[in-house]
């Protein structure tokens, strides 16, 4: 029947049925139902590259992958025995939107005897990671119209929390000249009336630049000129720093920003507890209250077992910090000599983080041997991925450009093996 029906020019029901559910239209989201806000931003690069060497790794590849911000330490002994214990006692119900008064109370206390900041509990704030931190306080506070400066080379995530916060995010590129530092002319040429906040991070990712305290003061004169410019500081990498150098932090600089200074930290870097998702700020109670209302909406309350571990990580012993950091300095160093060695590579020595963003304006226009010509430091990325297996991120994802970011997070072998391969990768364009 099917033969006789397709020759002549027939169509059996099963066959109908077929052209039929083809015709259809493929499942897909209509025209214009996503919201304005989510088509003004982009994925992660640093999440999106971290997951193409997972993706790779798992098809058998030899992939290193330099992308994430993670440490390969393990959380402490004493941390995990806390959230078990937690556990135990039946620590696993909601929380206060803000966070449990124990760890709200161990922030205040950190505040004060490593920042010389005087808070109270009730102008502590915990959150699911740093990120919504930083989500919270711009959502809570932005209008559309205003700005929000972001020195370059900047965090993935802040211009697209900006964006998703209605404002407009005002970059400032900074050089390799200057340590990838914010100067106070920049900042005074940026402020305008519409300028709401400055985010400012240091010790920088993607960068590793730190700020001396007569470095700060210098931003923070300008900042006292301008009144209705708020701070935002990310001070999540505060304990990785090297060659002695002392770490500040802004409303601890210059004690008139402190009523509109939100200082932000978390236990992801210094703990190594990523995935444990707790970041923690203090500021003026009000806008702590603000972003309380909108996570009361949003996640409710972080995760009852990793706020008791985060208690822990705060109050508990805190020598293994120094003796980590140590270790990531080594490797720092190992890191930047290499890619020092490397043709038409230049790579700083950053004075934190666990970063380096070394240029490649030395490489810009060179061929690879399949002829593709390196015009970016994107293109520069991708090849090097595909021909050697090391996974970085370009320094377009950062806003600054002919650069490329390496996380040294991980051992030595492998950033001595990750090295060569670039070594060896740069040396072959031609």
């Amino acid at each position: 029947m099917a033969i006789l029906s397709t020759l002549f020019g027939r169509k059996t029901k099963q066959e109908a049925v077929t052209v039929a559910l083809s015709s259809k239209p493929k499942p897909g989201l209509p025209a214009g139902f996503l919201s304005d806000s989510l088509n003004r931003i982009k994925p992660s690069p640093t999440i999106a590259v971290t997951q193409k060497a997972r993706d790779l790794k798992a098809q058998g590849r030899d992939v290193i992958g330099l992308g994430a911000g993670e440490p390969d330490f393990d959380t402490p002994d004493n941390v995990k025995a806390a959230a078990i214990a937690a556990i135990q006692r039946g620590e696993t119900k909601y929380t206060p939107v803000e966070g449990i008064p124990e760890l709200r109370q161990a922030i205040a206390a950190k505040f004060k005897r490593e920042n010389n900041l005087t808070y109270t509990p009730a102008q502590c704030f915990v959150a699911p990671g740093g990120k919504s931190i930083i989500y919270g306080a711009m959502l809570a506070t932005l209008n559309p119209g205003d700005e929000v400066i972001v020195p370059a080379p900047y965090w993935v995530s802040y211009p697209d929390i900006v964006l998703l916060g209605g404002g407009t995010p005002v970059v400032l590129e900074t050089t390799l000249a200057d340590g990838f530092r914010l100067t106070p002319q920049a900042l005074e040429r940026a402020i305008t009336p519409k300028t709401k906040w400055l985010i400012f991070n240091q010790p920088s990712n993607p960068s590793g630049a730190c700020y001396t305290r007569a470095q700060m003061k210098a931003l923070t004169d300008v900042l006292m000129r301008h009144p209705h410019v708020w701070v935002l500081t990310d001070d999540m990498y505060e304990h990785l720093v090297y060659d002695g150098f002392k770490f500040s932090t802004i409303a601890d600089v210059e004690p008139g920003l402190y009523d509109r200074t939100l200082t932000m930290n978390g236990v992801s870097k210094a703990y190594a507890m990523t995935g444990w998702r707790i970041g923690y700020c203090a500021g003026p109670e009000p806008l702590i209250k603000a972003m309380a209302k909108l996570q009361s909406q949003n996640a409710s309350n972080p995760a009852s077992i990793s706020q008791w571990a985060s208690v822990e990580a705060l109050n508990g012993p805190q020598d293994f910090i120094a003796e980590r950091a140590a270790a990531f300095q080594k490797r720092r160093d190992l890191v930047v000599s290499m890619l020092n060695q490397a043709t038409g590579i230049k790579c700083p020595t950053p004075e934190g983080a666990f970063y380096v963003y070394p240029s490649i304006q030395g490489l810009i226009g060179k061929k690879t041997r399949t002829g593709k010509v390196i015009a970016t430091d994107e293109d520069f990325a991708a090849e090097l991925l595909e021909a050697e297996g090391v996974a970085v991120v370009h320094g377009a994802a950062f806003g600054l450009s002919p650069f490329f970011r390496v996380s040294y997070a991980t051992s030595e072998q492998l950033l001595e093996e990750a090295c060569a391969r670039i070594q060896r990768f740069a040396a072959s364009l031609t």
